[in-house]
């Protein structure tokens, strides 16, 4: 089993690598985002508290995420791993999320980080938004406030998991291809 966190800022090409990886190592794709609407949709509990804190403007507490990080890789008794896309975003984050793994009798193996420089980044955001149909891939100063968040979110997360030797930053520029190699190089050191 091998369990990972795929970071990247906005525009670093997450998705796509995410889906390549998902394919070549047979892990389940767990992104926050995907699991809030899933939960909400189906108006299950940890869905109907999540709505609530929503409906209020409020930030959803981290033990309804993690609530529902655990619904799903519980659903996934037979997972040959596990990528996490979106989360951890704090140190309290990760700490749970830890936690989570020990309770399933594993744990997270490596981080991998793109790195894309922020003006690539804007280019390719810019690029995307000529066809998004999203007005906030067109506006240089609401890409560069999402590349600032990221940057704060993640950092405290990539170093505590380099406290634990397992953050890997991974050039995001060049191909497709080169950069799932680059990423697949990591996770094969690895040897899990």
């Amino acid at each position: 089993m091998i369990n990972l966190i795929l970071f990247g800022p906005p525009g670093s090409g997450k998705g796509t690598q995410a889906a390549r990886l998902v394919e070549k190592y047979k892990l389940v794709h767990i992104s926050t985002g995907d699991l809030f609407r899933y939960e909400m949709g189906n108006n299950t509990p940890l869905g109907q508290q999540a709505k609530a804190y929503i409906s209020q403007g409020e930030l959803v507490p981290d033990e309804v995420t993690i609530g529902m990080l655990r619904n799903k890789v519980e659903a996934h008794p037979d997972a040959k791993g596990f990528i996490f896309d979106g989360f951890p975003r704090t140190i309290p984050q990760a700490e749970a999320l830890d936690l989570l793994m020990a309770e399933e009798k594993t744990e997270i193996h490596t981080l991998l980080a793109l790195h894309v420089p922020d003006e690539e980044i804007i280019k390719r955001i810019t690029l995307r938004g000529e066809t998004s149909g999203r007005s906030d891939d067109l506006d240089e100063n609401i890409i560069r406030n999402r590349i600032d968040v990221y940057k704060s979110e993640t950092s405290p997360v990539y170093d505590y998991y380099a406290g634990q030797d397992k953050s890997h930053s991974i050039e995001g520029l060049g191909t497709i291809d080169a950069i799932f190699d680059r990423l697949c190089a990591v996770i094969d050191a690895i040897g899990k």
